[in-house]
């Protein structure tokens, strides 16, 4: 360029300015000819802004925001006084990077550059280059960079690969096959000389809208993890170092302000939460039907510029409080019904204005779509919730209630009665099995009885130190404590409540209000905080056991759920458990529950080994985690296999399914006596803690989980302790085996 500048310009000072940059280059080979040391960057700094002077004119250098850089890297020189000052006030440790970029989408926007420079392809568009930057104040700023590439070429190596056009728009519809690209682009087998000149456009407020528009397009009750950064792109959109955000859904039904659940740890209510807490119901019923009618944000720029009155009220101190300078509340309203209420505060005066308010407008809609969608979202995983957790539909069998629905549903638009019929399944078969926490009713008894001496003693301990209506009272608790630890009856618990609620807690109520010693009046106290409120009972050990029961059937109940997804990938089936004290299941496997999938025997087969396997891995997990409950517990699993098909009816009253028929009975009677169940001609239990129970009727099923078991034992799961056992014949049931065996 300045040689042409020397020899073709007819302004004698520019080409004497020409001639003076080229004499001054003449010892420095590498600026004409280039050079890969970068160092020689900062070494020739001076030489090569005179060399640039042209391309950054000094009239500009403080309003643009300029410099040059090695193509395709973050090496960047001879910068604008602008960018200077910006760079400075982002710190010595900030390192300038470009913004959400692979290094696969680099590469390919890489070889887009041959495309454009070597092959002539005309690609209207390309990834948009970001350089984010604070300021002074903390501020995430956001710069767009467009590229001045006049002063670079492309050509290839000896390694390069020339592809045909077909393969260029070949490569060009699979944008996103980063290994495509390699293989007819190679890394180093093209070489990019030259230098280009970068300019950034202050974008942080376009940036910014675009982030908390995705921002809140994630506001979802199953996403768990909210966006932290969603304060930081406010500040970021306000141009407003120190800002709090707070959002609050409106509750229409009990006309009350509600946290969003995922954010309710990020967000700053301050405002809003003294709206909650200082104004009575009614005050804040009548706030939000005004807001309904007049739902103007409330902009205050300077709190100090208050009028008087209003600094006279409670909430101009809830502001100094909180440190609050400056702030807005903006109801957000859909159809004039509020949806919700945000508010911006900030320590610092004057953040904001009506013209911050005037940039709500830009993403406003944006809000409403995402509050609407957050609604809906609620509202499908309440009612998600309430499928799973309080009626027996289970997925396998919800499409024969769905084509029941759909007919009643077109009847009635069509104007015509429709009576919903009955939902069955026949001829399916049964898996039953349970895992039964061992001996809990006897632990409750004695936990109960420990409880209630232990509350004797405390009450024992409380009169003993009180002079007045003692002895009446000692009398009585005594006799209660010989009933229930030498011969307790079936009504010893209720008349020891009565005798509390009517009588003791009343008197002791009282100590409390009259003047009693301070050490009485510490004991009745911690009495009254040791008592279960629901039956004036001490509930402290049997609370430990339910605790413990709980933890239990949520353990082995998730562990079930969990093993059931590849079971039904086994084959679709109908699938039901229950908790009380242990897990028990029923499968329902057949043609009639998944008429498009193919059955076979070799099904069932399948899933009574998947089943067995399942109890296993529950039993040996239980021993893992049982160390940890706050009470000692045992658990005892048994199968029952059946090999007589069942039909199964959806009982509207109950909303559950159930065996249907009198025959089908049968089923039902032998799998509740099972439970209690011995051995036959002895006191034992068919089943044991540590060890699997298996019981059948005939010897075709005996062959059959002895090859299931002799598999888990090749696992090292199970122990080649197999007993044989008969099992007591009971009320109407006669013949049944058993198989068990221990847990390794």
């Amino acid at each position: 360029m300045l040689e042409h500048i020397r020899y073709n310009d007819r302004l004698e000072y520019r080409v004497n300015y020409a001639q003076s940059l080229i004499d001054k280059t003449k010892n420095f080979q590498e600026l004409k000819d280039g050079f890969q040391d970068v160092t020689l960057l900062e070494k020739h700094e001076d030489l090569i802004r005179l060399l640039l002077a042209d391309l950054f004119p000094t009239g500009l250098t403080n309003n643009e925001i300029k410099a040059a850089s090695i193509p395709l890297s973050d090496i960047t020189f001879n910068y604008t006084e602008r960018f200077k000052d910006i760079l400075k006030d982002a710190g010595k440790d900030f390192e300038i990077e470009l913004r959400n970029i692979t290094d696969d989408e680099f590469y390919v926007f890489c070889c887009c550059l041959i495309l454009q420079s070597y092959f002539k392809k005309d690609i209207k568009s390309t990834l948009p280059f970001y350089y984010d930057i604070p300021n002074k104040q903390g501020i995430m700023k956001h710069y767009k960079i467009t590229v001045n590439s006049d002063f670079t070429e492309v050509f290839p190596t000896e390694q390069a690969k020339i592809p045909s056009d077909d393969t260029l728009n070949m490569l060009l519809e699979n944008i996103d096959d980063t290994n495509l690209w390699k293989k007819y682009f190679p890394s180093q087998s093209w070489i990019l000389r030259g230098f280009t000149i970068i300019s950034l456009v202050d974008c942080t407020s376009e940036v910014a809208l675009s982030d908390l528009k995705s921002s809140m397009i994630q506001i979802d009750p199953e996403n768990l993890n909210p966006d932290e950064n969603l304060v930081e792109i406010f500040k970021s959109y306000f141009d407003v170092p120190a800002l709090n955000f707070g959002l609050m859904l409106f509750n229409k039904k009990d006309q009350r302000l509600e946290n969003v659940p995922i954010y309710e740890n990020f967000f700053t209510n301050h405002i809003l939460d003294f709206w909650i807490n200082a104004f009575d119901e009614e005050t804040r019923k009548n706030t939000f039907n005004n807001l309904n009618h007049n739902s103007r944000p409330i902009v205050i720029s300077n709190v100090e510029n208050m009028d008087e009155e209003t600094r006279k009220m409670p909430s101009f101190n809830i502001l100094k409080n909180n440190n609050i300078n400056s702030f807005m509340v903006i109801p957000i309203m859909k159809d004039n019904e509020l949806l919700a209420i945000m508010e911006f505060s900030s320590p610092i005066s004057n953040s904001f204005n009506g013209l911050k308010l005037k940039k709500m407008e830009f993403f406003s809609d944006m809000i409403l779509f995402s509050l609407t969608r957050f609604s809906f979202e609620k509202n499908y995983q309440i009612e998600a919730i309430i499928q799973r957790e309080y009626t027996s539909i289970h997925d396998s069998v919800v499409w024969k209630f769905r084509n029941e629905a759909e007919k009643y549903f077109n009847a009635s638009l069509a104007k015509k009665i429709y009576t919903l019929k009955q939902i069955s399944f026949k001829n399916l078969t049964p898996l039953f099995g349970f895992s039964d926490i061992r001996s809990s009713s006897d632990k409750r008894f004695n936990l109960m009885l420990q409880d209630l001496n232990e509350q004797i003693a405390c009450l024992y301990d409380i009169f003993s130190m009180v002079n007045s209506d003692s002895e009446k009272y000692l009398l009585a608790l005594e006799i209660f404590e010989n009933e229930l630890n030498k011969e307790i009856k079936a009504d010893t618990e209720q008349r020891f409540q009565r005798l509390l609620r009517d009588e003791i807690h009343p008197l002791l109520q009282g100590k409390l209000e009259v003047q009693s010693s301070e050490e009485v009046k510490e004991k009745i106290k911690d009495y009254f905080l040791q008592l279960f409120i629901q039956t004036d009972l001490f509930y402290a050990n049997r609370k430990n056991l339910d605790d413990s029961i709980t933890l239990v059937n949520r353990k082995l109940a998730d562990m079930l759920d969990e093993s059931q997804v590849k079971a039904q990938q086994i084959y679709p089936h109908y699938y039901e458990r229950f908790k009380s004290d242990g897990v028990e299941h029923n499968l329902f496997i057949g043609q009639n529950i998944a008429p498009d999938v193919p059955y076979s025997s070799k099904v069932a087969s399948q899933l009574r080994y998947w089943q067995l396997k399942t109890i296993c891995k529950m039993e040996r997990e239980f021993q893992d985690f049982k160390k940890d409950l706050p009470i000692s517990l045992d658990i005892a699993s048994l199968i029952f296999v059946y090999n007589e098909k069942i039909d199964i009816r959806f009982r509207m009253d109950e909303k559950r399914f159930d065996v249907d028929g009198a025959y089908n009975s049968y089923y039902e009677i032998v799998k509740k006596r099972l439970d209690k169940s011995h051995v036959k001609d002895s006191n034992e239990r068919i089943t044991c803690p540590g060890k699997i129970t298996i019981v059948y009727f005939g010897m075709e099923n005996q062959r059959e989980y002895l090859e299931y078991i002799a598999k888990l034992q090749k696992k090292g799961i199970l122990q080649s302790d197999v007993e044989f056992l008969k099992v007591e014949d009971l009320q109407g049931i006669t013949g049944l085996l058993a198989l068990r065996v221990s847990l390794v």
